[in-house]
Order: structure tokens, then sequence, then C-alpha cells
């Protein structure tokens, strides 16, 4: 049966409703979407605010972060964080070419990989004006291995006989989306947990330069002109005003809850914009490079780790 705007526009309200439910994690809101899509469920004018809830979220969530710990856990492997990212995303690139994957959707890829998986693809995807399919397709592919981490991860850590720092630190560097870093961390051990959470913040605030960085090799060729992540600015603000005004912490709490609340609906409403048809334009060597660049590093992390011990 066809429904009609009205039928559909209720539908997407509910949906959009239970977004804020803990219950429904990203990767639901995403798969949510898609499903809505196969159905020709489709909503007229709900595409355009897709951007825009994605640098909104990524804002609001910059006032759950804690300037003091991001400033000392900056210390902390910062030159060894960098060699990482670099090293991810330099792999990321050559592969891209090597498999001939869409130059948008290896570059989100290589950005979920190599800092926070899901947030780092939010946050980059504005400035790489990423069409809704490039978003969706790199999120699958981070989701499902973030799904196969998070079971494997402790398992082969127990059987290699890791020490708990070892393996926080080796899960936050293998492991995409934070989340999923923090179930393994707790998994494996407190003392785990405590590293794992602490090394993958670091990898995190990569997300400011490196989106510096993108708008400006992403310079827009017919114009000259530099698309600035103005939302970046905002973000270190937030994070900055968290901590000049303590006394507003529980407030600053709900805006961070809003901005992960405001992420799932984002992922919900680019799920629900694209198409078979998008996702053959993004095509399995997608996959392909997503499982070598997490192969990679997570190999080459856990060489390095194990022959230092």
């Amino acid at each position: 049966m066809t429904l009609n705007q009205k039928q559909t526009s209720t539908i997407y309200g509910i949906v959009l409703f239970l977004c804020f439910m803990p219950f429904i994690t990203p990767a639901i809101a995403l798969a949510s979407g898609i499903l809505l899509s196969i159905f020709g469920l489709k909503h007229e004018s709900i595409a355009k605010y897709t951007s825009f809830s994605l640098q909104a979220s990524i804002v609001l969530m910059g006032f759950g972060m804690n300037l003091t710990q991001v400033i000392s856990t900056s210390k902390i492997g910062f030159f060894e964080t960098a060699i990482s990212v670099a090293f991810v995303m330099t792999s990321g690139l050559l592969l891209t070419k090597f498999l001939k994957v869409d130059s948008k959707v290896g570059m989100l890829i290589s950005t979920g990989t190599a800092i926070c998986g899901g947030s780092a693809i939010a946050a980059v995807a504005p400035v790489l004006n990423a069409k809704n399919y490039q978003i969706s397709f790199s999120l699958v592919v981070i989701f499902i291995l973030n799904a196969i981490a998070l079971i494997i991860f402790p398992m082969i850590g127990h059987y290699f006989n890791l020490s708990q720092e070892t393996f926080g630190t080796w899960a936050a560097i293998a492991i995409h989306d934070t989340s999923s870093v923090v179930g393994a961390g707790a998994t494996y051990g407190p003392k785990a947990l405590e590293v794992a959470t602490t090394v993958k913040l670091i990898r995190a605030l990569w997300i400011i330069p490196l989106s510096i960085i993108i708008a400006f090799t992403q310079k827009n060729k017919t114009s000259g002109k530099i698309k600035i992540p103005w939302f970046i600015g905002l973000f270190v603000a937030s994070i900055i005003i968290a901590y000049l005004f303590p006394a507003g912490a529980n407030t600053f709490a709900h805006f961070n809850w809003l901005g992960k609340r405001g992420m799932v609906i984002a992922l919900f409403l680019i799920g629900s914009n694209i198409s078979f048809a998008d996702a053959k334009k993004a095509g399995i060597k997608s996959f392909i490079l997503g499982i070598l660049l997490w192969l990679i590093i997570g190999i080459s992390s856990f060489i390095v780790l194990t022959t230092n011990l």
C-alpha cells in the first residue's frame, strides 16, 4: 500500500521521537532509515536538515568534554597518536586509489578508521560535502567492523595474555568507535577501560586539525575558495565554555546528551535518503578498503605494542 505524505510524516515523527530513547543506538537508527528508504518511504523535505543535524550534534557533544583532561591527555602519547593517524590516512588514500574506490567514501572510511569511527565521519562529511550514500555506506562499513571488534578483541587479548594496559592501548588504536572501545576495555578489566578511554580521547581530538586540513585540500576547484568548517570552531568553543563556567555543568551535560541523541537522528536521516542505486555506486570495494585498513592498523599496532613489552 502506498502511503501519502501525511502518513509518511507521521512515521518519521514517531521514529524521530524514538531516536531520543536510550535503546535506539546509532546503528539501529541508520538501519531504520535505510529500511524506510527501501520501502520507498522518503520524506519530501527532511534531507535538507541532515548536514545541520550532523554539525550541531558535534558542537553540542563538545560540552561534554573536559578541557583539563583534554590538555593532559594530549601530552600523553601525542607523537605516537600523530604517527598512527598519519599512517592510517596515508594507507587509506593509497588503497582508495589502488582499489578505485569513490574518493569521498575512501576519505570517510580512512578518517573513521584513523580517529573515532562514526563521530569522525560525521564531523568530516560536511567538510567534504559528501552525499548521503557516501556517508551512509562509510558508516555501515565502520559499524559492522565495530561490532566484530567488540566481540573478538577481548578474546584475542586473553589468548595472547596481554596486560590490561597493553590491551587498553591496542583497543583504543584499532577499534573505531569510542563506544566499542569503552565496551571492549570494560570487558577486559578496569585498568584496560581507563587506558582505552584516555588514549581514545587523544585520538578523538584529531577530528579538529584533520577537518581543517581536509577543508584546505578540498578547495573548490571552480571558485578557488576554501570551505572552512566553522562548526569545528564552535566545537572547540563549546569545550572552552564548559571549562570556564563550571557552575553550568548540569546544563552542559544536557547539551552533551542532546548532541549524542542528535547524532542518532542525523544517522537516521542519512539512512532514509539512500537507495540501492546509491549503494551500488559505493560498491563492494569500499568494504574491502575498510577491512584492509582495519587489519593494517590492528596488526601493526599489535606488533608494535607487544614487541615493546
